[in-house]
Formats: C-alpha cells, sequence, structure tokens
C-alpha cells in the first residue's frame, strides 16, 4: 500500500525538514515582482533580497534569520521552447532555504543531502547523486569529499560561467553580491541515456543526469576591476546562503516518471487536454497537449495573484501566454473555448499549498475564458486575412514566408494552421523564410534586452531607429494634430494599414500619454481623412519617440498623413488617480513615518495601487487617518502645479522623486499648493512626475482606501478609488447592506446586532445537532461497542467497515476513531453522506499500511476523490455502497 510521493508530500517534507532546522516557514510571494528589476518574481531569493543586502531579518513580526519557501516563479525567457521540450515550463516551484548572515556552505551542503537521502524525506540512492562545484572552490570539494563521502570522481568542476551567481561575475559584473554555488545531479540510469558523467564534462547536456538542486554561497562583495582588467572580489562582512531546487523536477525523480508531464500534477492536465480534444497524448499533437496544459497552470496562478491579461507590461505577458495556449487548442480542433475547463484541475492539484487558487477560481475561469472568446474573434481576422492571400494565388505556389510571420506576429495566427489552410489551395509555405524572419525578430528582441531597451518594443527596435522625437502636448489638451511619421510591424517599416490590422504608429505630434512612473498608457483614437483608428495604447522609447499601438477600424492609413489624435475621456480618471497617489504618498509618511518610502505603483482609470516599505500591516485607525488627511487636500480644493526645475533644485526644495524613475539634469516637479495638518504638523505634496495630473485637488472628488496587504518582506500595497469610482463603490457596498438588512428583516443601522445575534442562534443549534449525530452514531455503531462492524482479513490486515446514516464531516472522523479504538481493526473505513474516512493503527502503518492510498481506490468507485496520510485519510463521494463495496479488491 506504499506508493511514490506526491507533488504535494514533496513540498510539505521539504518545509518540514528545514522548519526542524531552525527555519521560519513563510508562505510564498506573489507571482508580481516585489522590485521593478522584474515583471514577475524569477526566483525563490528574490523577495529576500533586501535582507540579503543587510536590512533586518523580521518577517510580520517575527525575526529570524533561516527561512524556508515554496516559491511560485514566473519565467518567460524561453517561452516558445515550452511544450517543444520536456523539460522547459513557464511557472516553477522553487524550494528554498536561505541564511542571512546565519549559516554557511557546511550546513547547506550537509542538510542537502541529508534531504534527499534520508529514509524519512526523500530516499534516494546515495550511489546516484553527483555534484559540480566551482573550479576555485575548495571549501565546498573537502565538504562534499571529507565530510558528506561523495567520492571526487563524482564531483566536476566548472568555470564562472556554470557555477557562479551570477554568471561570469568576477569578470563581468555586475558589481555587488555574488559567490560560487554548487549543483546536484541525480542519475536516472541508462534508460535516459547511455552517457556518462565524464561525458557531461564535456557536453553540459544530459537527460540522464538531472539537476535537482544548486546551492549559492554569495560570499563576495564584486567592485570595479583594477586598471588592468583583473576582477575585485571583496569578502563580504557576513555570508548568506541562497539555496533552490525545482520542485518538478525532483518530483520527477521521486515519481520515477519519464518527463514534468508524467508527474501527478500535469497528468490530469494532459489527459484532460486529450479527452477535451479527442487527440490523444501519445502522437503527433502531444506538444500542443504540454503547452496547453503548462500554460493554463501558469496563468491560474498569475491571475489569482490579481494580474490580467492587457497590452502593457505584465498583462501583456500573460496575454502572451494565454493567447499560445489558445493556438495550440486550435491546433488540436478546439474551436470553443476550452482552456478555463482546466482551472478546476489546477486548482484540485496546487489550491492547497496556494489558498488563493482557490478563494479566485471563479475569477480565475472567466478571466480566461473571457480572453479565450477575444481571442477566437483574432483568429478569424487572421483567417479572413490569409483567404485574401491565397485567393489572388495560384496552385502549386508559394506563400512567402514574410506573409506567414506577418500574420502570426501581428494576429498571433500560428504557422501550422497557416500551413494547413494554404494546402487546401494547393499552396505551399517557405518555411525557411518564415524561419528566417522569426529568428531576426527574436534576435533583435534579445538584443534590445541585453542592451536594456525595454521589451516591449521587441522585433521594431530597429526600425524606430533615427525618428524624430515626439512632441507631446498632452498636460494641456487631450486632441492634438500631428503627422505620421512611420508605420511599424514585426520588425519593419509599413508602406500602409488597412481596415483590420494592428500595428505601431508614431506621430509629430501628440496628445496621448505614453507609459511611464506607474501610470498607463492613453487610450482613444486618431482620425483622418477616410479612415478612423483605435489607440490602445500608448508607450515611448527611451529616447522620446511616443509608440501608439493602434488597430485601423475603417479606411487606409499612410506615412505622411495628418491625423487628429483624440484622448479617450478616461485619462481624466486617471489624471484623478494619479493625483490621488501624491497625496496618498504624503499622507501615509505623516501617519506610518518617514521610514515610508514608495516601491511600485500603478495609475489607472478605475484604480490607483500604491506600494511602500513598512513592517506591519496598517490598523483600521491609521487607514482612517490616511484617508482624513487626503480628503482634506481634496476638500480644500488647492491648485495642482507643475513646473521643470533643476534636479538639484527640486530635490533642495523638498521633492520626493518616484520609485524606480530615472531623471536627467531637468525635472517635472508637481506640486499641490497648500498643506493640511496632522498632530499639529504641516504636511505637504511634492514630487518629481511626468505624469498627468488635476489642476486643483478638488476634482479628485471622492477618495477611498480599498485595503492594505502584504506584497513582499517589509513591502505593503494600498489600493484606493477616487471620483466616480470611489462613489460607484460605496454606494454598491451601501446598496449591499442595505440589501442584507431586508433578507435579515431589519435595517442597515441595526445589520451589525442582527447578525451577532444570528451568529449566537448558529452556534447553539450546531452544538445541538452535533450532539444528536454523536448519538446516532453510537446507535448505529451498536450502542458504542463496534458490534455492528465485524472484522474482516484483508491483506493482512484486520479491517473494520461501516456505513452510517446521517453522519458526515467531524462526526464522522469521530465514529472512525471510536470504531478503531473499539474494534481491535489494524483499519477502519467509515462512511457517511457524501464522506468517507480511513484510519489505522501506528502498528499498521508500521506493517505497510496506507490509509491515503486505499481511500485513493475506494473513493474512485465511490465517485469521488481524495487522500491523506498513512494513519488517517478522507474523501468526498456520490456513493457510499460502491465504495464499500470495492474493500475486497483495494489490498
Amino acid at each position: 500500500m506504499t506508493g511514490p510521493l506526491s507533488t504535494s508530500d514533496i513540498r510539505e517534507k521539504y518545509l518540514q525538514f528545514f522548519e526542524s532546522k531552525g527555519h521560519l516557514r513563510l508562505p510564498s510571494y506573489s507571482t508580481v515582482a516585489p522590485d521593478p528589476t522584474t515583471l514577475f518574481t524569477v526566483a525563490g531569493m528574490q523577495p529576500f533580497k533586501e535582507q540579503f543586502m543587510g536590512a533586518p531579518a523580521v518577517f510580520d513580526g517575527v525575526p529570524s534569520k533561516r527561512v524556508t519557501t515554496a516559491q511560485k516563479c514566473l519565467r518567460i525567457g524561453d517561452i516558445e521552447n515550452v511544450g517543444r521540450t520536456l523539460r522547459h515550463c513557464s511557472l516553477l516551484e522553487m524550494l528554498g532555504n536561505f541564511s542571512f548572515g546565519d549559516y554557511f556552505k557546511r550546513e547547506a551542503l550537509t542538510w542537502a543531502w541529508e534531504f534527499l537521502t534520508g529514509p524519512e524525506w526523500m530516499a534516494l540512492d546515495s550511489s546516484r547523486l553527483y555534484a559540480t562545484i566551482y573550479q576555485d572552490d575548495e571549501e565546498a570539494f573537502t565538504i562534499w569529499t571529507q565530510e558528506i563521502g561523495l567520492p571526487p570522481e563524482r564531483i566536476l568542476r566548472f568555470g564562472a560561467d556554470e557555477n557562479f551567481w551570477p554568471a561570469d561575475a568576477p569578470k563581468e559584473g555586475p558589481n555587488g553580491p555574488c559567490g560560487p554555488c554548487s549543483e546536484i545531479f541525480y542519475d536516472r540510469g541508462p534508460t535516459y541515456g547511455d552517457d556518462t558523467w565524464a561525458d557531461y564534462a564535456d557536453t553540459r547536456e544530459s537527460a540522464r543526469f538531472l539537476e535537482i538542486w544548486n546551492c549559492v554561497f554569495p560570499q563576495y562583495d564584486r567592485q570595479e576591476p583594477r586598471e588592468d582588467g583583473t576582477p575585485v572580489l571583496k569578502d563580504l562582512p557576513f555570508k548568506n546562503i541562497d539555496t533552490g531546487m525545482g520542485l518538478e523536477r525532483i518530483a520527477t525523480v521521486v515519481q520515477d516518471v519519464y518527463d514534468f508531464y508524467s508527474n501527478d500534477v500535469f497528468a490530469p492536465l494532459v489527459a484532460k487536454v486529450a479527452e477535451l480534444s479527442g487527440h490523444p497524448y501519445e502522437g503527433p499533437h502531444n506538444v500542443s497537449h504540454r503547452v496547453v496544459a503548462e500554460h493554463i497552470r501558469s496563468v491560474s496562478m498569475v491571475i489569482a495573484d490579481g494580474s490580467a491579461p492587457s497590452n502593457t507590461g505584465r498583462g501583456y505577458v500573460i496575454r502572451k501566454i494565454l493567447r499560445r495556449a489558445s493556438r495550440h487548442a486550435y491546433l488540436l480542433g478546439l474551436r470553443e473555448p476550452s482552456l478555463y475547463k482546466l482551472v478546476p484541475l489546477v486548482v484540485d492539484k496546487m489550491g492547497g499549498a496556494y489558498p488563493e487558487l482557490q478563494a479566485n477560481q471563479a475569477k480565475v475561469e472567466a478571466t480566461v475564458k473571457a480572453e479565450e472568446e477575444s481571442f477566437l474573434r483574432t483568429l478569424e481576422g487572421g483567417i479572413q486575412r490569409l483567404g485574401k492571400l491565397l485567393s489572388g494565388m495560384e496552385q502549386g505556389a508559394t506563400l512567402a514566408g514574410e506573409d506567414a510571420f506577418l500574420l502570426y506576429d501581428t494576429y498571433g495566427f500560428p504557422v501550422d494552421l497557416t500551413k494547413e489552410i494554404a494546402e487546401e489551395y494547393g499552396i505551399s509555405v517557405d518555411e525557411a523564410g518564415y524561419a528566417e524572419s522569426l529568428e531576426n525578430a527574436q534576435n533583435l528582441a534579445r538584443a534590445g534586452s541585453k542592451y536594456g531597451k525595454s521589451e516591449l518594443f521587441g522585433a521594431n527596435q530597429e526600425a524606430l531607429d533615427g525618428l524624430s522625437l515626439t512632441e507631446f502636448v498632452g498636460y494641456d489638451a487631450l486632441e492634438a494634430e500631428g503627422e505620421v511619421l512611420a508605420l511599424v510591424g514585426a520588425g519593419a517599416r509599413l508602406p500602409h494599414l488597412s481596415a483590420g490590422s494592428e500595428a505601431t504608429v508614431v506621430l509629430s505630434r501628440t496628445p496621448f500619454y505614453a507609459e511611464g512612473g506607474g501610470e498607463v498608457g492613453d487610450t482613444g483614437r486618431i482620425e483622418w481623412d477616410g479612415g478612423i483608428g483605435l489607440v490602445r495604447d500608448t508607450r515611448k522609447t527611451p529616447q522620446g519617440v511616443f509608440l501608439h499601438d493602434v488597430l485601423i477600424e475603417s479606411g487606409e492609413l499612410r506615412e505622411g498623413t495628418r491625423v487628429r489624435g483624440v484622448v479617450a475621456p478616461e485619462r481624466q480618471a486617471t489624471e484623478r488617480h494619479h493625483t490621488a497617489t501624491h497625496l496618498l504618498h504624503a499622507a501615509l509618511r505623516a501617519v506610518l513615518g518617514s521610514g515610508v518610502a514608495q516601491k511600485g505603483s500603478l495609475v489607472a482609470a478605475d484604480r490607483l495601487r500604491f506600494d511602500f516599505s513598512h513592517g506591519a500591516a496598517m490598523t483600521a485607525d491609521e487607514i482612517a487617518a490616511v484617508e482624513t488627511l487626503v480628503s482634506r487636500w481634496i476638500s480644500a480644493n488647492f491648485p495642482v502645479s507643475w513646473k521643470e526645475m533643476p534636479i538639484a533644485e527640486a530635490k533642495a526644495a523638498g521633492a520626493t522623486a518616484l520609485f524606480g524613475e530615472k531623471y536627467g539634469e531637468t525635472v517635472r516637479v508637481v506640486s499641490v499648493e497648500g498643506d493640511v495638518s496632522y498632530q499639529g504638523q504641516s504636511v505637504s505634496s511634492k514630487e518629481l512626475c511626468g505624469g498627468a495630473h488635476v489642476t486643483r485637488t478638488g476634482e479628485i472628488g471622492a477618495f477611498v482606501i480599498l485595503g492594505d496587504e502584504n506584497v513582499a518582506a517589509g513591502v505593503r500595497r494600498v489600493e484606493a478609488l477616487a471620483g466616480e469610482a470611489a462613489t460607484a463603490w460605496l454606494r454598491e457596498r451601501l446598496n449591499s447592506a442595505a440589501r442584507a438588512a431586508a433578507l435579515l428583516n431589519t435595517s442597515p443601522d441595526a445589520l451589525e446586532a442582527r447578525v451577532g445575534g444570528l451568529q449566537a442562534q448558529l452556534r447553539a443549534a450546531e452544538k445541538e445537532t452535533v450532539a444528536v449525530r454523536r448519538q446516532l452514531a453510537e446507535a448505529q455503531m451498536g450502542g458504542g461497542t463496534g458490534g455492528a462492524a465485524p472484522l474482516r482479513d484483508l491483506g493482512g490486515f484486520r479491517v473494520a467497515a461501516l456505513q452510517l446514516a446521517g453522519i458526515e464531516g467531524n462526526e464522522l472522523r469521530g465514529a472512525a476513531d471510536k470504531l478503531l479504538d473499539q474494534s481491535g481493526a489494524d483499519l477502519v473505513v467509515v462512511a457517511g453522506g457524501k464522506g468517507l474516512v480511513v484510519k489505522a493503527t501506528r502498528a499498521a502503518v508500521e506493517r505497510g499500511a496506507h490509509a491515503g492510498q486505499l481511500i485513493g481506490k475506494l473513493a474512485a468507485a465511490g465517485g469521488g476523490k481524495g487522500g491523506g496520510r498513512p494513519d488517517m485519510a478522507q474523501a468526498g463521494i456520490t456513493d457510499a455502497g460502491a465504495a464499500l463495496g470495492a474493500l475486497e479488491t483495494a489490498f
């Protein structure tokens, strides 16, 4: 009755192991990055960057220099490889243990070995474990060979490109904390390849030797190199530990499955994709099965963390992942929204460890379904565009690779689908030309990333070079005329845009604000003689060229055309939220102290979000005080002014810089021309900001804080509403209270007292019900003697089974306890209502009994599912009789 550990079991054992070593267990931080260096959390150590740099290691008031987490991470650098290989994932669960100036290499390596080989933990065969170390790390080599006992021939030394973090840091930088690392590998055996460990030293590629753990030792401060170029590595004042073990990788080893997609989390998803599509996994479509299964897991987690698909930043990435999954679902023949049907499986497998999945399941399903519906419409647009191209070609002709790539880049139209449709016309596709266009776009994107160009410009960066800077007039005007300087898409300048196409439009003069400083880019429309285009987003290059994402609604647009830009009315709501953000920042500093520093923000038409440094949750009184201060500024209707000045002068005047922004010598300062009072102190608002604002504070209107939450170690997040959004939110809360009061036959003012009274009545009724159920259970169990359940010898164990009417929940577990005590059985199985409980004695567990394994088989027969520990397990079922009837064959 034993079996391989589930992914959930492995995760829990890891956290329990490091708790036993004095580590504080912390929940996973959000996939939303806690700092501006990345869009998403990409590593388990990322939430602890401040602690690694010397900040106090205090978490929700609990000091600890040792912590352990199972961190959800999102990495999209190799997203095109997800599904095409058996190892790439966009969502990773990173098991980590961290030390902030406490223990170091000896503990990190010996504990890793203990966890991997210990019989009560992973119980891996130690003869199949190997390690790599940095070429000069004699300390790690000594620990491995002399203290752990790993034979020297099973240790490889590599240079800084492989075994240093960051890679090549000694020569290439960046400056700051860095250090060697030691990776642990598992030999999966000749089934996965006939290469040797010595071969890996040459190739550094292997399906047989799988890396499962990386121990990083940040011990140096990398400084500016000497004049001759030699690196300068100084010892850090305290040394840290940052280790990470990929849960998907260790699950593959422990469960002895071929790849990630065969483990207990992915296999049900892959099977469901096969069921929905009618295409078996074992066949030519398995790449699509894998893409759909992997991507739905990723987007479910990110959406549950509060992100949503959009055309910018983090939302752009989510939309890209979802659309890639939708394309592959389409290739599998799914013409209706289907991805959302996989969300419950993700929640079932991962919701226990990440409760935000359970809490937001309905939201995730609705978001995924809406995005699928939108993309399926987009695909139809691509089909129409492709039909026009093919209808003008003769049979036997070849569709240019550039055209196939343009369909992919503009419509997200997969080349496989282009080939399939083209074949119906008797036309082939220049796949080599398509591959060349794709590679050129990817190379440009990589170059942009390497040299600091925004990922949002991607393959279009080169086509933007040499353009004149855009004249922005949007501070003072929401409509303006300008000339089309360029139409850009698929990495090239386009001669024209026709109705239904979408590309980047560069104007000589624009009223559209470009995304920056936390404020979203403007939307709206551009108009010209004979045509209209919808502006879906506005961004700009670091040089100051404004980029308008435009969908042509009607007409044809060419370079040189004079157009009129009209900003959408939502800009006014965005301005209210932006000025309110400045007031919120000033109020937080006044109420919570000068230690408050901005850590990120979002300013949109529908809300504002503000992240700031603070070590504890805000109290209700502090939230009320902040709201009151902001409302005082609004009521005073102070003027809001802005002017440009030298940065030194601005800072001398007390202007606050926005987090993550880079400033030149001349800056724009936004000031509220009036102070408010808090506890006898004058509070002002003056910030460096390039965003759009109201002209007087009274234009903000109502202001309400929705809540305060923790998003990273020492970082809090406030969301708030201003203007009509705040009024609508408050009105809905009042209406909700009125509806609730009406249901309870009382008034809104008396609602709290009425609910309190009902709760007291409910508690009394629950106590009475519990007592009755216990009496009912005892009566059905033969008056507490257990005689109603005769013993049976099954699989070498004495088993007592009983079905109880009207019993469920805690009473069902209590009945199982009594039956186990009174019957003399090794295992008891008790069914009642829609529940099933299995319990085993300690002696039975030591002999191999496993309640969790047994209940899985019984629950399946009874139309349900469940699991648990070796000594106790429970399940939900639909047919108690069928579950109990399966006992004879379950052993």
